[in-house]
């Protein structure tokens, strides 16, 4: 439905605007600010002003050629974004309804939320939930999604506060952090593993219950080690995902998230078919539509985050996105760091 009067009627109006736009140049990544049309962008039923976006990881990896994340280029970067409607060509969206979209394919195949319009599919907008607004959704962003998503898919597998204590790795990043918050808010004892021993007291801050830092940690290399935990969120994979399959207790779930520490899984099976582990695959960009509405519905509710102005450690203008990168990267970040946009 790309491309229709309506859409277009609205779309008009837009001449220019300013995009930060990823490249690969002779075998380089080169991103930098252009001005672009809404003709340079990829298509799609919904126009948005864009007013805020979020750097996650996968932004600073895709940006600074860490990492090859985009699979096509050029593109706007950005995985995620929130602003209002400027034209639809789909009739579940008017111009000035409050959207937000994370994931999908923003900033992969298609073009993403750091530019000041984005354009998508009508099936990846999501109407803004009652009691958030484009900041706050974006202060949560993918993260908060993401964090949102284990939660609920350990909830469904059964997991309660009264299965024991959830390890929480990486948990000084945007998605440990609100995790943490939602955890805590729920009943769970929350175990936040970091490396940061500077960082104890804000964790404590969000309700973990205690720190178990990085450097003190017996992996040990027993099929199954001592039961420590009822379940966890792993944001760092490797040898710390290992762990975790060898002390989580019986039926617990462990939602795999990142590989921050490392792609390779070496474990065995004593874990999944003695103790009745469930490792749980936590993909929230291909999210299908149904699931990822239910969950927006409960971060606005009973998965808000009680200490979401203390997670967002920083806001950055547009205009100096580039310089922000890097703090992400060095493993320098704590919590979210928000971008304003519009």
């Amino acid at each position: 439905m790309a491309g229709t009067a309506q859409e277009n009627s609205g779309a008009r109006a837009v001449k220019s605007f300013r995009a930060f736009r990823i490249h690969e140049e002779d075998r380089k990544i080169a991103a930098r600010f252009e001005e672009l049309t809404l003709d340079d962008l990829s298509p799609g039923d919904v126009v948005v002003r864009v007013t805020y976006s979020g750097i996650n990881y996968k932004d600073a990896l895709a940006a600074t050629g860490t990492a090859r994340i985009l699979r096509r280029y050029p593109l706007v970067g950005g995985i995620d974004f929130a602003g209002v409607v400027e034209s639809s060509a789909d009739a579940r969206f008017r111009p000035g309804d409050a959207v937000l979209v994370t994931g999908c394919a923003l900033s992969e195949t298609h073009d993403g939320g750091y530019a000041e319009y984005a354009r998508v599919p009508a099936d990846w907008a999501i109407p803004m939930p009652q009691g958030l607004d484009a900041r706050s959704a974006m202060a949560l962003g993918t993260a908060g999604f993401t964090a949102a998503l284990a939660v609920h898919l350990m909830e469904r597998n059964d997991q309660t506060p009264q299965g024991g204590a959830i390890a929480v790795t990486g948990a000084t990043g945007g998605v440990g952090s609100i995790a943490i918050d939602m955890l805590a808010a729920r009943g769970y004892e929350v175990i936040a593993v970091s490396g940061k021993a500077s960082a104890v007291e804000y964790l404590k801050s969000l309700g973990a219950a205690r720190v178990l830092l990085r450097d003190d940690i017996d992996y040990g290399s027993k099929p199954l080690e001592a039961t420590q935990f009822g379940g966890a969120i792993d944001n760092v994979g490797g040898k710390t995902l290992a762990w975790l399959t060898r002390t989580v207790g019986y039926r617990g779930n462990i939602a795999s998230i990142g590989l921050a520490g490392g792609a390779q899984l070496e474990t065995t099976v004593m874990p999944f078919i003695l103790r009745g582990v469930n490792l749980l695959g936590i993909n929230s960009s291909a999210t299908p539509r149904a699931l990822r509405l239910a969950v927006w519905q409960r971060i606005a509710t009973d998965l808000a985050p009680r200490h979401l102005a203390r997670i967002v450690t920083r806001t950055v203008d547009f205009a100096d996105l580039p310089s922000a990168f890097a703090a992400l990267i060095d493993g320098h970040n704590l919590g979210r760091t928000l971008v304003k946009i519009g």
